[in-house]
C-alpha cells in the first residue's frame, strides 16, 4: 500500500517563503515536524529569528525583488547543497473597486503574489530539477470565483495567475521530474481575514457550505500532502480547499 504520509527523507531540504505569517509558519512546523531542513524566509525576520539552528535557517529577502530571490538561491546552494521542496506562502491582499485601486496599489499586490512566484520558480529551478522536487504555490478562492472588494482586483488577478501559473509549469516542468501543484484556500482564520472584521467574517462563514473558516494548519496539512509519496502522479493541480465555499 502507498504511504501517503509526509516524512522526510534524512537529507531533505524545505524553502519556505512568507515563513512569518500564519499559514507560512504552519508550513515551517509542519516540515520540521516531519523531519526535514527548513529554509524559512520573509520579508522581515522575527525579532528572535536569524541565521542556522539545527534544521531551521532562517533569511531574510524580499521575493518580489529578482536579486534577492536569486541571492537567496545562492544560499540554499551554498549552505545546504540541495533543494526538495519549495513551498511559496508570501503574499498580501489588497481591497476596494477597480476604480478606487491606484496603479501602484495594483502593482505592488501583483508584484508581492504573482511575480514573486515567477521570480521563484525561475530561480529554484535548477535545484528542484537535481532533486526531482516539489513546488507549491497558493492560489485563492478568489482565483476561481473573481473574487470582491473585500481583497480587490489586483488580488483576484494575480491568483488567476498563480493558478495557470501552476497549469503551465505542470507541462513545462514535467519532463524534469517537477511537480507544481497549489493550493486555493477560500477564508482562513488569519490576519488577512481578521482585518475584515467580525460582521464581515460572519457573512462568509455564512456562506461557507461547512460553517466556518479554515486554518493554517490545514492549509499546511494539505501543502504537505502535496510534497508527499501520496501526491508523486499529481502535477498541474489546483486544491480547492474553501469548506465548499467555490463548488
Amino acid at each position: 500500500m502507498l504511504d501517503i504520509s509526509f516524512r522526510a527523507d534524512a537529507d531533505d531540504v524545505a524553502v519556505v517563503t512568507g515563513a512569518a505569517g500564519s499559514i507560512g509558519a504552519a508550513v515551517v512546523d509542519a516540515f520540521l515536524a516531519a523531519g526535514a531542513a527548513v529554509v524559512a524566509v520573509d520579508l522581515k525576520l522575527p525579532p528572535e529569528r536569524a541565521g542556522v539552528s539545527g534544521a531551521l535557517d532562517w533569511r531574510a529577502a524580499d521575493v518580489a525583488v529578482e536579486a534577492e530571490v536569486a541571492s537567496l538561491a545562492d544560499h540554499v546552494r551554498a549552505t545546504h547543497g540541495r533543494v526538495d521542496h519549495v513551498v511559496h506562502a508570501a503574499g498580501i491582499a489588497g481591497g476596494g473597486t477597480l476604480v478606487e485601486t491606484s496603479f501602484d496599489e495594483w502593482r505592488r499586490v501583483m508584484e508581492a503574489n504573482l511575480s514573486s512566484a515567477f521570480l521563484l520558480a525561475r530561480a529554484f529551478h535548477p535545484l528542484l530539477a537535481a532533486s526531482r522536487g516539489a513546488l507549491v504555490l497558493i492560489g485563492s478562492s478568489n482565483g476561481f470565483n473573481g473574487g470582491s472588494r473585500l481583497s480587490g482586483p489586483a488580488y483576484a488577478s494575480a491568483k488567476a495567475g498563480i493558478h495557470n501559473l501552476v497549469h503551465y509549469l505542470g507541462k513545462e516542468w514535467a519532463g524534469d521530474g517537477i511537480r507544481v501543484n497549489a493550493v486555493a484556500p477560500g477564508p482562513i482564520d488569519t490576519p488577512m481575514v481578521q482585518r475584515l472584521g467580525d460582521e464581515t467574517r460572519a457573512m462568509l462563514r455564512d456562506a461557507i457550505p461547512l460553517g466556518r473558516e479554515g486554518t493554517a494548519e490545514e492549509v499546511a496539512a494539505n501543502i504537505l500532502f502535496l510534497c508527499s509519496r501520496g501526491a508523486v502522479w499529481q502535477t498541474g493541480s489546483v486544491v480547492n480547499i474553501s469548506g465548499g465555499l467555490v463548488l
